[in-house]
């Protein structure tokens, strides 16, 4: 992405109680040689593992499809040609909304089957311009197709029926808690909160559309939220600089940075203290066992130990959804700093600890720089964040 736009996406997702997984699906993918993100999100006949296989099957045909250009009624027609017939009711086993934005903010959107999406900007709700076409072959199917241009701050939201339909059959829900409903509360939200990230977004829409049907959701129960804005930076430091000589450049970058900042490692919080006279000091709030407690220093968001702190935050990134389930420690802070960010830039000092290692063995060393590669990794695939990095 630019300098001026980024497109924040993430869901959330609960499956239908007593099931062990979601039959809906949502699949995301960032084409950075083309500045575009596609979206999707697919709902399976029913619930379980049959639902999550053919829904799985749905949006994995829309991305590629999506993302190699092939004409929406050439995308749709080969998607509800493959799927299966339901027997009883006539009709394919999965829905799917395809989302496609670019970084100038040019937005396609494919509509079958689920609940219309949502188009805020601020907490407004947009008109939605849809096209319908039916295909030679499904006649009673009707598929919708939208383009627009997003503005800086407006959201995408979109989500299955389980939102829609929560709290069907209950008091004052004869008919569920409704689009109408669902709108209003995300207008609401939004409203309290104006810059509420995609992945806080979905996550409370999720647990207000569960709450409905409680004590466990009746359906499986997904929402996906592209976010376009301006981007959100972070900067991670850890490991001295290779010579001494450069431990002034990287105290500058941690004072000139324009965004969040965190210091991992002791030794290099230590150096950016002594050169922006900025003392550090040891917070005892958190602590567990197996990960070091956390310190404080004015202008710095987290201050953590080094290789060990960053090899659990590697662990929760790799085995996401992180953080909500994970008990409160430096390592899980770390992540929360990391995905409220949209580009995470990271600085890595190669001075070997002479404390530790053989200078002529630099374990301590190479294994910094593999975590640090392995985060970056995750971050650009998983989570469709930017990193970049720098060795000093």
């Amino acid at each position: 992405m630019t300098g001026e736009s980024f497109i924040d996406v993430d869901f959330c997702q609960q499956a239908k109680s007593g099931q062990v997984v979601s039959g809906d699906v949502f699949l995301s993918r960032k084409l950075k040689a083309e500045d575009r993100i596609v979206a999707v999100l697919s709902d399976g006949l029913g619930s379980g593992v049959k639902a999550s296989v053919l829904a799985n099957l749905t949006a994995t045909m829309a991305l590629r499809y999506t993302s190699a250009f092939v004409d929406v009624r050439q995308s749709a027609k080969t998607i509800m040609d493959t799927l299966p017939i339901c027997e009883k009711r006539k009709i394919s086993y999965s829905t799917f909304t395809i989302v496609d934005l670019d970084e100038d903010g040019k937005t396609r959107v494919i509509e079958h089957g689920n609940p219309p999406l949502v188009l805020l900007r601020g907490q407004t709700p947009l008109p939605v311009q849809r096209t319908g076409f039916t295909l030679e072959a499904w006649k009673d199917r009707v598929i919708h197709y939208s383009e627009f241009d997003m503005q800086l701050g407006d959201r995408i939201v979109y989500f299955s029926d389980g939102v829609s339909q929560s709290g069907l059959g209950r008091a004052g829900m004869p008919l569920g808690w409704g689009q109408s409903n669902v709108v209003c509360f995300l207008g609401r939200l939004v409203g309290q909160e104006n810059e509420i990230s995609s992945h806080e977004l979905s996550r409370r829409l999720v647990a207000e559309a569960a709450a409905h049907d409680g004590p466990g959701p009746k359906d499986d129960i997904t929402c996906g939220v592209v976010y376009y804005r301006h981007p959100r930076r972070l900067l991670i430091i850890t490991g001295p600089p290779f010579c001494k000589e450069r431990d002034g450049e990287l105290a500058e970058k941690v004072r000139s940075f324009k965004g969040r900042k965190a210091i991992c490692g002791g030794t290099t919080a230590n150096i950016v203290s002594r050169l922006l006279n900025r003392p550090v000091t040891m917070s005892l709030a958190q602590l567990a066992s197996e990960i070091p407690p956390a310190a404080e220093m004015e202008g710095v968001d987290l201050v953590t130990e080094g290789t060990v702190t960053l090899a659990k935050a590697a662990e929760m990134l790799e085995h996401g959804p992180v953080v909500d389930g994970q008990r409160k420690n430096p390592a899980r802070d770390l992540v929360t700093l990391m995905l409220e960010s949209d580009i995470v830039e990271f600085v890595v000092g190669t001075r070997i600890n002479e404390a530790h290692q053989d200078p002529n063995v630099p374990v301590e060393l190479d294994l910094r720089r593999n975590i640090i590669r392995k985060i970056a990794s995750l971050l650009e695939t998983r989570y469709l964040k930017e990193s970049r990095l720098q060795f000093l």
